[in-house]
């Protein structure tokens, strides 16, 4: 048998977990990475190597034995994009033994331990988007995790301050408007991609709620019963006038960072926002904009955006 032969026979499978899995035992690296995975839903390698702040190589190989073990998931959907070898980096999930591993070390209440069955369910579209989401907090996180003047404040900490704990605890940060059209009211919810706070030195704060566009919806639609980016951040300013943000969140005040495909999409939002009127909102002030390009490889803090007036701004 050739030395070829015996490297592709020895090769564990990608998708499919060895019948034999390589001996090891678990480090508290591991448990981090599946606390990663809790918090997060789904990532690729590489956003688990920026978070753990450890080599690819090695985090690869820690990875692997994980899901050979069982502790995490490699969800199929993605052979759809990678569907033999693929030079992509694997998108992982937390499994079922993984949540189990969490509920004894860290005494985890999971509403639903069923992790494996939902990553079995979980469709190519519905991961990618959670993707575009990581791509970008993963970049916030790495972008606070060595600063001394502010921290980063996750979605379930926000939660966990806010003044009114009956929250939906599936969609807490759900901001409900009335928008008139031709003399129809209608209810409109915005749900955000994402909420953060930045923490400073002297404790104040500032909030903030992402929307990753994918250019799927139309940014205009002359129906406001049907779903645009136009109702969306009609929706935002109307909730901003109403101090929606107050009473649920306790927030003072927020900004809309949305990340949108390309420079004429971009654009084509900031017209849209320029042309509304809600009376006493703050208007195109409330939201950031940036495109998917402007935010490879960038620290969001550091990096311009701009507003909806077409203003240079920044985070912080």
């Amino acid at each position: 048998m050739s030395e070829l032969a015996v490297t592709q026979s020895s090769r564990r499978p990608r998708f499919r977990r060895a019948s034999e899995p390589p001996a090891f035992r678990v480090t508290d690296d591991d448990v981090t990475i599946v606390r990663h995975l809790a918090r997060h839903r789904f990532l690729r390698s590489t956003h688990i190597a920026a978070l753990v702040d450890r080599s690819l190589d090695r985090t690869n190989d820690r990875l692997s034995r994980l899901f050979h073990a069982g502790y995490v998931d490699r969800p199929r959907a993605q052979l759809d994009y990678y569907p033999t070898s693929g030079s992509a980096p694997i998108v992982y999930a937390l499994a079922d033994r993984g949540a189990r591993l969490l509920i004894e070390r860290d005494g985890v209440d999971f509403a639903n331990v069923e992790w494996s069955r939902k990553n079995r369910q979980a469709g190519r579209p519905f991961i990618e988007h959670q993707l575009e989401i990581m791509d970008f907090y993963v970049s916030l996180q790495c972008a606070t995790r060595n600063r001394t003047d502010l921290r980063l404040m996750h979605p379930d900490e926000l939660a966990a301050a806010f003044p009114d704990q009956r929250v939906n605890a599936r969609s807490p940060f759900t901001l409900r408007a009335k928008l008139s059209h031709e003399g129809v009211l209608h209810d409109v919810n915005v749900i955000p991609d994402l909420a953060f706070g930045l923490m400073f030195a002297d404790g104040s704060r500032r909030c903030f709620v992402v929307e990753i566009d994918r250019g799927t919806m139309p940014v205009v639609r002359s129906d406001l019963a049907q779903t645009s980016f136009e109702r969306k951040m009609r929706a935002y300013l109307t909730a901003y006038v109403a101090k929606q943000h107050e009473r649920q969140f306790g927030w003072k005040a927020f900004r809309v960072l949305t990340i949108t495909t390309d420079e004429f999409r971009k654009q084509s939002m900031m017209s849209a926002l320029r042309k509304l009127r809600v009376p006493h909102s703050p208007g195109g002030s409330l939201f950031f904009f940036l495109t998917r390009d402007e935010i490879s490889s960038f620290d969001p803090l550091a990096h311009s955006w701009q507003d909806g007036a077409g203003r240079d701004v920044r985070l912080i």
